[in-house]
């Protein structure tokens, strides 16, 4: 019988964004193919040490919900879990378990970083600033992008682990990135963010860098960055019509306060009016107006109306499962 490397996955109690928390468990497997996820055994951990229970009752239970290959380790996997009270009921820092997941819901997010060493996004000098933006957005060449190599080994991690990711991409401010993630089902679209995440932050590590998702990372006049949301359920993408969408677009706009409020901290220093951002105050959508705070974008006008929506709002820190469950909850109200 040969042994596995299970990394158990899960989200801490931090506010007002959670941080990821992961172990290792060495577990009897002695096969090729990936177990399937209810195979797997419960866990445990200590939620004293991680916001999630105090120190004389510490116990909080790991729930295995998704299971993927872990590229970079031999024979080994990662599974993403669920927090459950000692008692087994849902952590009330669980943003996956309370919420009915969407099966006709598909989303598509467009998460931005900005990778740092020694506090400063790289390619920034010790003293002053780089040049200002322009040259540096989907760019080639020293001078105009730092940590392709970081990015380049993300992307096949994640693709070798069947992760969803659709592309990437050097952003507006030098040692800013993005990397595009589709799926299919609420749920597992969001699980797939997570998961990405979690490869991006211990790529890193190994390069001695960090990856930092404020939204604001540098004040001034550089951009922020966001988690734009596309989405689209089976109406959006097969029926649309002019009246109808704008009509789905218009339940936005009274819930908007609702949205920022789930669309991560900080973020009132990213929407500014500013930056390809709409005000935070404000609420609008618009056909390919990256100011808006929906962009309805030109293809999906050309294809009679239908097709995907763009939500702009999210800042890069949200949590992907809190935004899918916004989202989710006025499209279907």
């Amino acid at each position: 019988m040969s042994a596995a490397k299970l990394e158990y996955i899960w989200l801490d109690g931090h506010t007002p964004e959670p941080n990821i928390r992961s172990k290792t468990k060495v577990w009897n497997y002695d096969r090729d193919d990936i177990p399937a996820v209810d195979s797997l055994p419960g866990w445990a951990f200590d939620g004293s040490s991680t916001n999630q229970a105090e120190g004389h009752s510490s116990d909080c239970l790991l729930k295995p919900v998704r299971i993927v290959p872990d590229p970079d380790r031999i024979h080994a996997f990662l599974v993403l879990c669920e927090v459950l009270a000692a008692d087994g009921n849902i952590h009330p820092s669980n943003t996956r378990g309370d919420w009915d997941d969407d099966p006709d819901m598909w989303f598509g997010f467009e998460q931005e970083y900005v990778l740092v060493k020694n506090g400063l996004p790289i390619g920034f000098p010790k003293q002053g600033y780089p040049e200002p933006q322009g040259p540096y957005y989907c760019a080639v060449g020293e001078g105009n992008v730092e940590g392709r190599d970081i990015v380049e080994e993300h992307l096949d991690l994640c693709l070798e682990a069947g992760l969803g990711l659709t592309g990437v991409n050097a952003e507006v401010m030098i040692g800013q990135w993005e990397y595009q993630l589709f799926g299919k089902g609420a749920k597992r679209a969001c699980d797939d963010a997570w998961l990405a995440r979690y490869l991006l932050i211990r790529t890193a590590e190994k390069y001695g860098v960090q990856v930092d998702l404020h939204p604001k990372p540098v004040s001034g006049d550089w951009n922020g960055s966001g988690m734009h949301t596309n989405f689209s359920n089976t109406f959006i993408r097969e029926e649309g019509g002019e009246e109808k969408m704008k009509s789905l677009l218009d339940k936005f706009a009274p819930l908007h306060d609702e949205h920022i409020a789930v669309y991560g901290s900080c973020n009132d220093m990213r929407l500014t009016g500013l930056h390809e951002t709409q005000a935070i105050d404000k609420f609008s959508y618009a056909v390919s107006d990256r100011g808006a705070s929906i962009r309805i974008p030109i293809g999906t006008v050309q294809d009679g109306w239908k097709g995907y929506l763009e939500d702009r709002r999210p800042a890069s820190n949200a949590d992907p499962y809190r935004v899918g469950q916004r989202i989710c909850q006025t499209v279907n109200s």
